[in-house]
């Protein structure tokens, strides 16, 4: 029997044994695909809803343009295709009531290996030589540095930081994070730690790496003074929020020699400017916001995956996962 007070509008690129997957898991909900499959595997993943189902939906699944989410009046239930909802939980733009559900969990792999590949170029100087070859110099940049033996310090232990440090311990490294909760262990994490210990952890610290969501306590949470707590050979690497370092202390300390390097996915602001000076710091490497994303098809998988389980969940009536408060 078919529960006609809820429509759940799916907006994910799926194919047709997928689609079939999520029928099978809410047989009685009235379900539409609004996703087109050829965007499968691409970055430009988009949640077009016909304005007819927009009257009519009680749930989406995708990242809908939080300006049009008034449109949507019987919405109880948004499902994100992101780990970022800062958009849509912010005041006013869903109504109240709303369920905002994300896909943390998703992206832990891709973001943690894009930090390690970025800490080891750095350590290696590749990112120094690479310059070098563009301009056709051959010369030895001298001492590297490697990972075993060396002190991670990861800042933030969820999915992304967990993953992280597991790919570090494997390779040698000690870990040690740091959370709000720090009774609360993380896979990966030799030894845990609060935010009220961070000065005092820093200065043992090979390798920093930040992968703490937006928050005010979390904005330049590294700032000039932290900078000078770190060593002259540590490697610097942010994947979470580009906030959470302070560019412009970052740029003087990296001119200054006051660390190896730094490793930046996210930066302050977005894109980062064409004059700031870490563009041509060559102990900084850069990249445009692509750590994470829909770069690796174990991502989209299980992206699907977690909106599957929700749509099981809500059909049956029980808690959703990953929801995140407002």
């Amino acid at each position: 029997m078919t529960d006609t007070s809820k429509i759940i509008v799916n907006c994910l690129p799926l194919s047709d044994a997928e689609r079939q997957a999520f029928l099978d898991a809410a047989p009685g909900i009235r379900q539409e695909f609004a996703g087109n499959p050829i965007e499968r595997g691409t970055m430009t993943w988009k949640a077009h809803v016909p304005a007819e189902l927009k009257s009519q939906a009680t749930a989406v699944i995708g990242n809908i343009p939080p300006a049009e989410c008034h449109d949507y009046p019987h919405l109880e239930w948004l499902q994100t295709w992101s780990a970022g909802v800062d958009k849509y939980v912010a005041p006013g733009v869903l109504a109240d009531g709303v369920t905002v559900t994300n896909a943390t969990g998703a992206y832990g792999q891709t973001v943690a290996e894009h930090l390690f590949a970025m800490m080891w170029s750095l350590m290696r100087n590749i990112p120094a030589y690479a310059r070098q070859q563009n301009e056709h110099r051959w010369h030895d940049l001298g001492r590297a540095l490697t990972p075993a033996g060396a002190t991670v310090l990861v800042i933030g232990t969820g999915d992304i930081g967990s993953h992280f440090a597991a790919l570090c311990k494997a390779v040698g490294a000690r870990t040690v994070g740091v959370r709000r909760d720090a009774a609360k262990p993380a896979h990966g994490i030799d030894e845990m730690h609060g935010f009220d210990e961070l000065d005092a952890l820093l200065p043992e610290a090979d390798v920093v790496a930040l992968a703490v969501p937006a928050a005010p306590e979390t904005t330049h949470l590294i700032d000039a003074n932290r900078l000078h707590l770190l060593k002259s050979t540590c490697v610097l690497l942010n994947a979470g929020r580009g906030n959470a370092v302070d560019p412009t202390a970052l740029a003087r300390a990296l001119a200054e020699d006051q660390l190896h390097g730094a490793g930046l996915d996210v930066t302050e602001p977005e894109p980062l400017p064409a004059g700031s000076p870490l563009w041509s710091e060559p102990h900084c490497l850069i990249t445009p916001h692509v750590a994470g994303g829909n770069h690796l098809e174990v991502t989209e998988r299980r992206i699907i995956a977690i909106a599957l389980e929700n749509v099981r969940r809500y059909a049956a009536g029980e808690p959703l996962t990953n929801v995140r408060r407002r």
